[in-house]
């Protein structure tokens, strides 16, 4: 699902015409109408005003990832910043090659499993 996809649907999930969407936004409704009729996204500067209207937040609107959502163990995907120990984890572990990584994922498979349940739970 695109930006624009999820816009006219929060739209209709809400009730409002696009002409209210557009009033309430501060965008021309030409704009909003090129959007669907050519399935492109808004521009940067229109995100925040949008996310404000349709009362969702950036990361929905530019993912479709709903962080109220108990997205923890629903996502597909994380963000991690390269400055923290996950970060240069990964980093490292991207440069070995496929036999290296299923061994590091494997011995990470034992040590979680070693972990008493409560530990575990903790750390979800």
């Amino acid at each position: 699902m695109t930006i624009s996809d999820r816009i006219f649907e929060r739209i209709r999930q809400l009730s409002i015409t696009q002409k209210e969407f557009a009033e309430k936004a501060g965008i021309r409704q030409s704009t909003i109408s090129e959007w669907k009729k050519n399935k492109t996204n808004p521009s940067s500067d229109k995100i925040l005003p949008i996310c404000k209207v349709l009362d969702v937040t950036p990361e929905w609107l530019l993912s479709g990832v709903d962080p109220a959502a108990g997205r923890v163990k629903n996502r597909e995907f994380y963000v991690v910043d390269l400055d923290t120990d996950s970060g240069k984890l990964i980093m490292e572990f991207n440069k070995l090659d496929k036999t290296s990584r299923d061994k590091i994922l494997g011995y990470v498979e034992a040590f979680v499993s070693m972990q008493p349940e409560k530990d575990r739970k903790g750390n979800e």
